[in-house]
């Protein structure tokens, strides 16, 4: 019943299944892992998600590493995981039920299905309903700290979107779309000689192993130090105009199934697969929305709660006749609210997803029930739509879009690295890896 879950939903199921080859074990005494700064993994969480994982990937076909490695890379993935949900209580980022219960009727919504009916079929498939639900809850904070310590400060400058065009011009590949996979061996910048001779010496075994023909998603899993090495290092397609230079010029001749040399970067060394290719294409005529909102934003001192509440005194104003533009200037906490809140012509894309879906469903001079975003809550008014032919500015924001996009996840990767090399980590078991 839950073939048509979302990608992620299907995978946080599928990591919290009640197997009975656990059941089978109740008698063993958990022990400690990994000790992560002020929490703890223990090994039956971690036996726990390894035997999920591998069920999972076994039904997408994908060879598994061995169990030691397959082991370690899970421990990572649970230890970044910890971390960044420490990180986000002690700085205040919460997700109360009532916004919880909201996701997971849209998830529900996604299989066809009523919450009830929704719960039915996770017990139905062994998967408990509290798991699930704590589990979504997490996936959420972790979203909105990426989007608050990291996407929120990505900036596109306009040299680098001028440069950016310029390259597409002189390859004359902004049509071109890529279906890749990506294996990354990790050697920061300034690493020792001896580190990068490792690093080498791993990089001539995965090649040797992928020339021997060993599937490329095994090989992924074994030695990849990319977030999706479990998942094969699929990242699917991608323009041109979305991946750095050093992998389009590489892609360019090769041909399908073709693995790639090793590549070096500043971080490390990278091995590409490419599974396809095909022509893009990017309309330039697009539909623009003149809106304005209201904005109360979360805080230590402000709860998403309390916030929400405010914004209904807000809005029952509004549909008592209150001009929009007034209230606005008086309680709005968005840099527009001096003009009313006016956003100008707003394009697609330029607002989170939260935000231009409820803004989509709009019509003229139609003012939204209270929205919730990253940012906080939003009232939204649409003014008035137009179909605008952008050229020149439509090629600057798809542009502006793929940098930044390709720069923030960049420094998603930096920034994780980061926490993970500034926080107290203690691995214990060490010797089953």
């Amino acid at each position: 019943m839950l073939r048509n879950l979302s990608k992620i939903s299907l995978f946080i199921a599928l990591s919290f299944s009640q197997l009975s080859t656990q059941a089978a074990d109740v008698t063993k005494m958990d022990r400690i892992v990994a000790i992560v700064d002020q929490t703890v993994i223990t090994e039956q969480e971690l036996e726990s998600r390894i035997v999920s994982l591998s069920a999972q990937l076994k039904k997408q076909g994908t060879e598994l590493p061995e169990a030691s490695i397959l082991r370690k890379q899970i421990l990572e993935r649970l230890i970044s995981d910890a971390l960044q949900l420490q990180y986000a209580a002690q700085t205040g980022i919460k997700v109360d039920d009532t916004q919880l219960d909201k996701t997971l009727e849209r998830i529900a919504e996604q299989n066809k299905l009523t919450v009830r009916e929704f719960y039915d079929a996770l017990n139905q498939d062994g998967i408990s309903v509290r798991k699930f639900r704590s589990d979504i809850r997490n996936e959420i904070i972790i979203a909105r700290l990426r989007e608050r310590e990291v996407e929120s400060r990505v900036n596109v400058s306009e040299s680098e979107i001028d440069n950016y065009l310029t390259t597409q011009a002189s390859t004359n590949q902004n049509q071109d779309e890529y279906e890749i996979s990506h294996i990354l061996i990790r050697v920061p910048e300034d690493a020792a000689t001896e580190d990068v001779q490792k690093a080498k010496a791993k990089v001539d075994e995965i090649l040797s192993a992928l020339a021997s023909g060993t599937s490329f998603a095994k090989v992924s899993a074994s030695f990849s130090d990319a977030p999706n090495a479990l998942e094969g290092g699929n990242i699917g397609w991608k323009q041109s105009a979305q991946m750095p230079a050093l992998f389009l010029d590489a892609l360019k001749a090769m041909q399908k199934g073709e693995v790639s040399a090793a590549l070096r970067s500043p971080n490390g060394f990278h091995i590409l697969k490419l599974t396809d290719k095909r022509g893009g294409s990017s309309p330039l005529i697009i539909e623009q929305t003149h809106a304005r909102h209201i904005l109360i934003k979360l805080s230590e001192v402000m709860s998403e709660k309390d916030a929400k509440q405010k914004m209904d005194g807000i809005k029952e104003r509004l549909d008592n006749g209150e001009k929009f533009e007034v209230l606005a200037r008086q309680f709005s906490e968005d840099g527009t609210a001096s003009n009313g809140g006016d956003l100008g012509w707003v394009n697609p894309g330029d607002t989170v997803p939260q935000f231009e879906k409820a803004m989509n469903n709009l019509q003229p001079n139609e003012i939204s029930e209270p929205v919730l975003s990253p940012f906080g809550w939003h009232v939204i008014q649409v003014l008035e739509r137009k179909k605008q032919d952008m050229s020149k500015e439509a090629a600057r924001l798809k542009a502006r879009q793929e940098i930044r996009a390709r720069k923030a996840d960049e420094a998603y990767q930096d920034w994780i690295r980061e926490l993970r090399d500034r926080a107290f980590v203690e691995l214990r078991l060490e010797d089953k890896f």
